[in-house]
């Protein structure tokens, strides 16, 4: 028994003291976003990392978001509820959750473990050691481009995401479901919200903080050569997702009061 709350104890520790880390992380990121233009070049960099390289993930997922919810959707409406709230019902749904949730989730783990793998590789192989000797700092020339390409693009990702998930439900509803084209559209255009685009937009924008400081993180702290690497990168992709998880559930009690009652 004693073991077992030793156990908890230490890990509890730890859990904080990784925590202060982050904090501290984060703090030094904003102190050195006061070059970001001249760091320009590498955040373009970044930022077409985030996007181009995504985007055959995001494709696919999406059409698959789609036309999944427009199946879902039917099959518990069909007897219940009028098909011209089929379009409402998906675009409500990917707006406002599937889309930002789950590109922070899919996109978001290919990110972070990248982000991990490369920071973590340059940290047991001292490269992060020699840009201190040469009085290159870190977190201003790999930390704060990541971050901010991450925080900028993710949104970007989303739009992407919404808009092609809806044109898979479409076509899903249309091709396979034997709902008209114009009652899918009246739906789609009936109940629309600027706010709960706005509302999503807003959630991937913190989920691109989270997946970064996630990846960046357990980079800049990784120990024990090749097998160091990997678990960083397992620990960042599962760090990232729960935290994702969690900032969901909060931001949704924040927004549902401010946005999307309004």
């Amino acid at each position: 028994m004693t073991a077992i709350l030793a156990n908890i104890g230490r890990n509890v520790k730890d859990g904080l003291s990784g925590a202060g880390r982050g904090v501290v992380l984060l703090r030094a990121i904003v102190f050195a976003t006061r070059q970001f233009w001249k760091m320009r070049g590498e955040i373009l960099e970044q930022m077409h990392v985030v996007l181009v390289g995504s985007m055959p993930l995001v494709i696919v997922t999406s059409v698959f978001v789609g036309a999944v919810t427009a199946v879902q959707a039917v099959y518990q409406m069909q007897a219940y509820v009028p098909m011209k709230f089929l379009g409402t019902v998906i675009s409500k749904s990917v707006f406002i959750e599937l889309g930002p949730v789950l590109m922070a989730l899919v996109v978001g783990s290919r990110l972070c473990a990248f982000y991990a793998a490369e920071l973590g590789t340059m940290k047991v192989t001292e490269q992060l050691d020699a840009m201190c000797i040469m009085a290159i700092d870190p977190v201003s020339y790999l930390a704060m481009p990541r971050f901010w390409a991450a925080v900028l693009m993710i949104p970007v990702v989303t739009i992407f995401c919404d808009v092609i998930a809806i044109v898979g439900g479409y076509l899903a509803s249309v091709v396979t479901l034997d709902v008209s084209s114009g009652t899918f559209i009246e739906g789609l255009r009936m109940f629309y919200k600027h706010s709960d685009l706005l509302g999503g937009l807003i959630k991937s924008v913190v989920f691109g903080g989270i997946i970064a400081m996630s990846g960046i993180y357990y980079g800049f702290n990784t120990k024990g050569g090749a097998e160091g690497v990997g678990r960083a990168t397992m620990t960042a992709v599962v760090g990232s997702c729960l935290s994702v998880l969690v900032a969901d559930y909060l931001l949704a009690l924040v927004l549902f009061q401010i946005i999307f009652e309004k």
